[in-house]
């Protein structure tokens, strides 16, 4: 079992800066991939970035590319999701995941863990 919680999120000006950080329970953590998804309202959840294991591999939304990074301390049980340049359309809750296998988290489809989302609001 793996219980993931996130934190970090809050209100903030269009072009600022927040940073993300999802902290894993279990001694297992770096057996995972570990991605972050969003979900704004009226809207379905949505992939944002994802991160491999070993943290050499990296894969990101289109509408996150060079503005977003993510990144994974494993001695920490911890990963990070660093936001700059954020835009009103960054709005959202934002979810941390863990899986197996990267491909899960890249499809946003039977993943196995969850966390319980942290609110980002971008004000313009």
């Amino acid at each position: 079992q793996v219980q993931l919680v996130e934190s970090g999120g809050g209100l903030v000006q269009a072009g600022g800066s927040l940073r993300l950080s999802c902290a894993a329970s279990g001694r297992t953590f770096s057996s995972y991939a570990m991605g972050w998804f969003r979900q704004a309202p009226g809207k379905e959840r949505e992939f944002v970035a994802a991160i491999s294991w070993s943290g050499v591999n990296t894969y990101y939304a289109d509408s996150v590319k060079g503005r977003f990074t993510i990144s994974r301390d494993n001695a920490k049980n911890t990963v990070y999701l660093q936001m700059n340049s954020l835009k009103p359309e960054d709005t959202a809750v934002y979810y941390c995941a863990a899986d197996g296998m990267i491909i899960r988290l890249r499809a946003g489809a039977l993943v196995d863990y969850w966390g319980q989302g942290t609110q980002v609001t971008v004000s313009s």
